[in-house]
């Protein structure tokens, strides 16, 4: 009984992280253009993740793009300025992208 409730708990702690801020990038509208690991308009949040990997200020590169948008990193198609987004929910799901593997 322990060790299939630690198991349950286990998993749970590895999928929480993933879906922690995926309700937020839904209702922030960033999962119109986004997805978590296939390219739509946008690039997946994994390959954003694998990009910025290791650069310790990724939050605050993302989070800024998240707000006032940016181009040419990812293609020719610009990603737009997110006003709907104020600056801790833009580190919160920069945070987010940046966890996923």
């Amino acid at each position: 009984m322990k060790r299939a409730l630690f198991a349950l708990l286990a998993a749970t702690t590895l999928v929480a992280p993933a879906l922690a801020d995926q309700a937020l990038a839904t209702a922030k509208n960033c999962m119109a253009c986004h997805a978590i690991d296939k390219k739509l308009v946008g690039p997946a949040y994994k390959d954003v993740a694998t990009k910025y990997a290791g650069q310790k200020d990724a939050v605050d590169k993302l989070s800024a793009k998240i707000m006032k948008g940016g181009s040419g990193v990812w293609g020719p198609v610009p990603m737009p300025a997110n006003t709907q987004v104020n600056e801790a929910e833009a580190k919160k799901l920069a945070a987010w992208v940046l966890s996923l593997k």
